[in-house]
C-alpha cells in the first residue's frame, strides 16, 4: 500500500467506523480477510448483504513463517483445534512458533490473555516422535493479566501495530498540561495560526524535488498530522527530527482550501514519554 504501512491503515479504517478483529489462530487466514459479523467459525461462505468486519493475517506476526502459518490454517481447516497443545501438535508447531504467536496475543481463543498464553507456549517442548501424537493433561497455571500500557508495548513488538487504545490516548493528560494539540482539535484552528502538536511518527520523506524540505507524519488518538520540515529547521533540530518516536512540533497551522500542514519551527523529542513502547517508523527519500 505504498507509503502506508498496516497499522496507519487499521487506525484509518477503524476511524471509518470499520471492525478490525486481531490475529487468532482459531480465526485468521495468513493475510487480511473480511469475516460476516454473524458468522460461525465453520462458514466461510459472505454475502453481499451482511456486515462484514476485517480480521487480521497470521502474517502479521513477527517472526512466525509463512510456512508455518500456511500449516496452522489447513489443520484448522480439518478440524477446529481444542487448545493449545492440539494447535502445537497438528499443525507442527515448535516452541518459538508457539512464543511468537503468544506475543501476538494470537492465542487468546485457546489460551486467554496474553500473559496466560505465553506461559502455555513456555510450557510446550517438542515431544519425542513417539510422544508427538499423546495429549497433555495437567491442570493450568492461572496468571493475571497484564496492565494496558505492557499489552499496547508487547502488541507493536509483536505485529507492528495495536487494536487497543492508542499510545497517546495514556498520555493525553500530560500531552494536554504540554499545551500540545491533538490531531482533531488542530482542524479548528485558522490558517496562520501559532500551534503546538504531539504524535507517533509513522513517516518521514524527504523527496529528491523538495530542496532539502522534510515532510513527517505525525499521529495520535485521534488522527494524522501533516508536518512540514523546512531545511533550517532540519538542520537545527537534527537529533530530534532524526531519532524522535514521539515527536512534538512548535509550529504555524497552514490550512489554505482544505490542505492542512503544520509548519514546524522547533522539534522536541518526548520519546522518554513512552517509557520504553517500541514503534518505528517509515523513512523514505
Amino acid at each position: 500500500m505504498g507509503f502506508y504501512s498496516p497499522r496507519q491503515l487499521v487506525r484509518d479504517a477503524q476511524r471509518h467506523g470499520v471492525e478490525v478483529h486481531p490475529v487468532d489462530v482459531v480465526h485468521s487466514d495468513v493475510g487480511a480477510t473480511l469475516e460476516a459479523i454473524d458468522q460461525d467459525s465453520f462458514s466461510h461462505v459472505l454475502r453481499d448483504d451482511r456486515p462484514q468486519r476485517v480480521r487480521l493475517g497470521l502474517g502479521l506476526v513477527s517472526g512466525l513463517g509463512d510456512a508455518a502459518a500456511k500449516r496452522i490454517v489447513e489443520a484448522r481447516r480439518q478440524q477446529p483445534f481444542a487448545n493449545v497443545d492440539d494447535l502445537a501438535r497438528r499443525a507442527r508447531l515448535d516452541q518459538a512458533d508457539l512464543r511468537h504467536l503468544a506475543a501476538a496475543d494470537a492465542l487468546q481463543s485457546l489460551a486467554g490473555h496474553r500473559r496466560q498464553q505465553v506461559w502455555e507456549a513456555a510450557a510446550r517442548h517438542r515431544a519425542p516422535p513417539l510422544l508427538r501424537e499423546a495429549p497433555v493433561h495437567e491442570q493450568a497455571l492461572l496468571l493475571p493479566a497484564a496492565p494496558e500500557a505492557d499489552e499496547i508495548n508487547i502488541d507493536y513488538a509483536a505485529t507492528g501495530l495495536t487494536l487497543r487504545r492508542h499510545p497517546l490516548a495514556l498520555l493525553r493528560d500530560e500531552l494536554t498540561q504540554r499545551r500540545l494539540h491533538s490531531a482533531a482539535s488542530l482542524q479548528a484552528l485558522p490558517n496562520g495560526k501559532p500551534a503546538r502538536a504531539c504524535g507517533l511518527v509513522t513517516m518521514r520523506q524527504q523527496p529528491p524535488t523538495a530542496k532539502g524540505t522534510l515532510f513527517v507524519s505525525i499521529e495520535d488518538e485521534t488522527g494524522s498530522v501533516n508536518v512540514v520540515v523546512w531545511h533550517s529547521v532540519r538542520d537545527n533540530c537534527r537529533s530530534a527530527l532524526l531519532q524522535s518516536q514521539l515527536l512534538a512540533v512548535h509550529g504555524t497551522w497552514q490550512n489554505v482550501d482544505g490542505v492542512c500542514n503544520l509548519v514546524a519551527h522547533h522539534l522536541e523529542n518526548l520519546t522518554p514519554l513512552l517509557q520504553g513502547l517500541s514503534i518505528h517508523s517509515r523513512n523514505f527519500h
